[in-house]
């Protein structure tokens, strides 16, 4: 699994357009609000140049990408923290994903209705946050009041939460998520049980007209300029070219999107900006059954890597065997590095490289 990402954005802004055409899972798609009440769930290929070329270097039996998950949550209103437009059902579904794609309308269209009426990206990323950050606001004062009992009673424990909740609340109740308070990863562990809507990393997909790509228009601008007070990243996309891009095959892709001055997809951005928010790294295991890639945390030492893939490899960890993803292609295969001396023998403390591919050694 690569990770796991919700799409959430006001009715009518293309969300489940958008879907349909990234995961070709045929999500229900109307001109009208709450058609999505159930959240569509599609697998996604993590696209991945370097594992073509590990293939056909390999001629494996069989070839494995890495996944991610898309689900596409049902549009959320104003008054969604207080069970609006059934908002609490759908903000449950939210806090199982690893990020949150927001999906932004930045098109003018007659034929589609929006939610208030007219566009507006400002007021529309104001409201979903607003429902995020009181949706928060109760999770949090619900635990305080459990924490604040057992910390006066001088549980050192329920202290040290309680203190980080305060700030938290504080936070929230000026109108800020949570990613923007700066929270250390011993803090975030603390809060963990509660996921927290706005702790999670997001990105804005702002949904253009064909005629606003590559550039953009000046409600994505508006959206960048959110998005860089909160230290977000943005994607631009079409939700009708990716539409028409889900349907070409694999060999007619790139020649379209080159006409159309694209270097990639909007699911291929989505999918890097992902990995970007939560620093996330590819390796690969490569033999005659099958060539492989796997998702792992940025800067994973050798075993967490190897957990990966199975917790038996971690904790029975023994070496690795690596090659770097360049010197591998050069080089014509494992066999041929090794030769070069550039095959390395790695313990413990080996930090994992982005593309190095690797074979464990390990006791079961």
């Amino acid at each position: 699994m690569g990770f796991k990402c919700g799409i959430v954005g006001l009715p009518n802004v293309g969300k489940s357009t958008i879907f349909n055409a990234i995961t070709s899972a045929g999500a229900h798609a109307a001109n009208f609000p709450f058609c999505t009440i159930e959240p569509n769930i599609g697998m996604v290929q993590v696209p991945d140049k370097r594992l073509d070329a590990l293939s056909e270097i390999v001629k494996p039996e069989r070839v494995v990408p890495t996944m991610m998950e898309f689900v596409d949550i049902a549009g959320l209103v104003e008054g969604a923290s207080k069970g609006e437009g059934l908002g609490n059902k759908f903000l449950g579904h939210i806090r199982q994903v690893d990020a949150i794609a927001h999906i932004v309308r930045c098109f003018d269209d007659p034929d589609v209705t929006h939610v208030a009426d007219t566009v507006d990206p400002e007021r529309d990323i104001d409201i979903i946050n607003t429902e995020l950050i009181l949706a928060d606001m109760d999770s949090v004062d619900k635990r305080l009041h459990k924490v604040q009992k057992l910390a006066k009673s001088g549980d050192k424990d329920a202290i040290k939460v309680n203190d980080i909740l305060g700030k938290v609340k504080a936070h929230l109740d000026e109108g800020h998520p949570v990613r923007t308070l700066g929270l250390s990863d011993d803090q975030q562990e603390e809060v963990k049980d509660l996921f927290l809507l706005t702790l999670k990393p997001v990105l804005y997909a702002a949904n253009v007209g064909e005629d606003d790509l590559p550039g953009g228009n000046a409600y994505v601008e508006k959206v960048k300029a959110i998005a860089a007070v909160e230290g977000a990243e943005v994607v631009l996309m079409c939700g009708k070219i990716e539409a028409e891009i889900s349907e070409l095959e694999p060999e007619e892709k790139g020649e379209f999107l080159q006409d159309m001055g694209l270097d990639e997809s909007g699911l291929d951005k989505m999918i890097h900006a992902g990995y970007s928010l939560l620093s996330l790294d590819t390796y690969f295991t490569a033999g005659v059954k099958e060539v492989r890639a796997w998702t792992m945390k940025r800067d994973s030492k050798a075993p967490q890597a190897a957990g990966v893939i199975h917790s038996d490899f971690e904790r029975g960890f023994i070496k690795a065997e690596i090659v770097g993803y360049d010197d591998f292609v050069a080089s014509g295969g494992e066999q041929a590095a090794k030769e070069k001396g550039l095959l390395r023998i790695e313990g413990k403390e080996y930090v994992v490289k982005d593309g190095d591919v690797i074979h464990f050694r390990f006791n079961v």
